[in-house]
């Protein structure tokens, strides 16, 4: 292709809206243009990735035995009601009516529909196990779209759903299969990736595993244990009880003025101690009472899954405003804490250890110092409540954990009847019997991986593609190409060759300055750039330069070719 037949339009300046490196580099290098609030519009070269993505996708999906469909983005509410999730699924879901008053919604996920396939066409159990798939667009109504396509409304997905006459099937056949296809996918794609356990979450099932893509800007958290091999988000890590005792009081406790201290980190300064000597009271909606107050330790952080199966509180979990909180406790957010807290109450376990901490007073501008259980305040029931952190001990036992940052980028479960079940999808065993369908579910990020792509492989110039997912694999600058024939016909020459050789070529024949086609280049991110000047030529030589590399080298015209597929392996 040559980019004079591609109106490409880069931009110097960082757009204001992008807050990711990867959103800003996306849009910098014309891969994407916004439309609305998490909605974009894909170019050219934005195409080109997500297509090579998509190909190294069903090449290993039809590989495994699985079998490419297609169903609805539109999908009926009767489907929804029948699964129990119209109402469940909650803001996320966008419901529509069509002419006739008839309600659907637009697909976040195709579970019930996959289903509806499955209890149609799926009659005896020698049909199974069977192993659908799909790339198709979703929908979900983000309240906060953010970082481009990292959460975007609109994005492009792979899912696949296989179907099991019972969990042993759907673990050798269906789960295990996925896992290993998933492996290959993103080793392919050249990711430096973990498998981490995870938490079901909307979607359901007994047990689930995210593919996360390692990247400091990633919004996950996930804890690993190298001498073990544990990993598993932070959300799912259950923590057993510290092997420590209570220290004794040392404090007496009064009630200070703390005019407009609300945070933990100005609270620790004010006082001159540590976020752990602080205790931290959170209000959350309850599920039969307005308000429940969870305690931690002013150095941890709520888990949000281990809150949401307390009974008391609602599902899904919901943080007080600040109106709200006023009306629960009197005072403002910042100021809460547990002593004559009239509402139920539960507390981590690290926090039950703490003595001689920091609280709120349940007054404006005051809070306690000098707190101990027992003394002071009766202490509530205790439960684990936080996220693991670097040091806690792993869960097999190999040592302590340390925590990184990642982008998630596919999830496996294993869904077992929850849907075949409810919208009645079986089949005949070797009986005659009918046995309800054990399914599973597999799906993978196809926009997203291009952003967390792009996070892991960037430097102050630009992307920086790997090989198996470049929009092209060679890039050719011509320089002076306006002024001399003979850089014209080498340029030429070289770029038929390099098609000949099987290669996907972009050659730059624009018209312009040869710092803005550098420039472009470096933003781009090709691999391989080959440079084509007079007194190069003259040597029978043209300068070669790969992505990764700092410098360029002159190499013979006639050893170019081999060059690249060596560098290409």
């Amino acid at each position: 292709m040559r980019l004079t037949n591609l109106p490409l339009n880069t931009l110097k300046e960082v757009p204001a809206e992008a807050e990711t490196l990867s959103h800003q580099l996306m849009l910098r290098a014309g891969l994407i243009r916004r439309l609305a609030s998490g909605l974009y519009s894909w170019l050219p070269i934005g195409m080109r990735i997500l297509q090579r993505i998509e190909n190294i996708i069903r090449e290993e999906m039809n590989r495994a035995g699985a079998l490419e469909v297609m169903m609805p983005i539109v999908q009926p509410a009767e489907l929804w009601k029948e699964s129990g999730r119209w109402e469940k699924f909650g803001p996320e879901l966008l419901r529509l009516e069509d002419r006739h008053q008839r309600k659907f919604c637009l697909g976040p996920t195709h579970e019930e529909v996959i289903t509806d396939i499955a209890r149609h066409e799926l009659k005896s159990y020698r049909q199974l196990p069977v192993n659908y798939y799909q790339i198709q667009t979703k929908f979900r109504d983000e309240i906060r779209p953010r970082f481009g396509v990292m959460r975007a409304r609109e994005f492009t997905m792979k899912d696949a759903y296989s179907f099991h006459i019972d969990e042993e099937s759907l673990l050798r056949d269906g789960y295990e299969v996925m896992r290993s296809t998933y492996d290959k996918i993103f080793t392919r794609l050249q990711l430096k990736f973990r498998i981490v356990q995870a938490n079901p979450g909307a979607i359901g099932g007994n047990r689930s595993e995210e593919f996360q893509v390692l990247a400091e800007s990633g919004e996950d958290k996930i804890a690993y244990c190298d001498a073990d091999d544990f990993a598993a988000n932070i959300e799912v890590i259950e923590l057993e009880p510290p092997n420590k005792t209570r220290g004794l009081p040392t404090q007496t406790c009064e009630i200070i003025k703390t005019p407009k201290i609300q945070s933990i980190e100005a609270l620790s300064k004010f006082f001159k101690i540590g976020p752990e000597k602080c205790l931290k009271t959170i209000l959350v909606q309850g599920s039969k009472s307005p308000a429940v107050a969870l305690l931690l330790r002013g150095d941890h952080e709520l888990n949000a899954t281990k809150a949401e199966r307390i009974d008391v509180v609602a599902n899904p979990l919901r943080m007080l405003n600040a109106t709200e909180i006023h009306e629960a406790t009197g005072c403002e957010a910042g100021f809460l804490g547990p002593k004559e807290l009239d509402i139920s109450i539960y507390m981590d376990q690290d926090a039950s250890l703490m003595s001689d901490f920091v609280c709120g007073a349940n007054r404006t501008d005051y809070h306690y110092r000098g707190t101990n259980w027992g003394r002071d305040i009766e202490p509530p029931e205790i439960i684990d409540l936080r996220n693991a952190t670097t040091g806690d001990p792993s869960p097999k036992g190999g040592g302590p954990l340390s925590i990184s940052r990642g982008i998630e980028v596919a999830q496996i479960f294993q869904l077992g009847k929850d849907y075949s079940e409810a919208l009645g999808a079986t089949v005949l065993d070797d009986q005659g019997e009918k046995r309800t369908i054990e399914m599973g579910c597999y799906g993978i990020g196809v926009t997203r991986i291009i952003a967390a792509t792009i996070e892991q492989n960037h430097d102050n110039r630009g992307i920086i593609w790997p090989e198996a997912i470049a929009p092209f694999d060679v890039l050719i600058i011509p320089i002076n190409l306006d002024k001399s024939y003979r850089v014209r016909e080498a340029a030429d020459t070289l770029y038929c060759n390099l098609i000949d050789a099987g290669l996907d070529v972009l050659m730059d024949d624009r018209n312009y300055r040869p710092g803005v086609k550098f420039a472009d280049a470096d933003l781009l991110g090709i691999p391989h750039r080959v440079v084509v000047t007079e007194s190069a030529w003259d040597k029978g030589k043209v300068e070669y330069k790969n992505r990764r590399e700092d410098d360029p080298q002159l190499v013979p015209f006639d050893r170019l070719v081999e060059l690249l597929r060596d560098k290409g392996n």
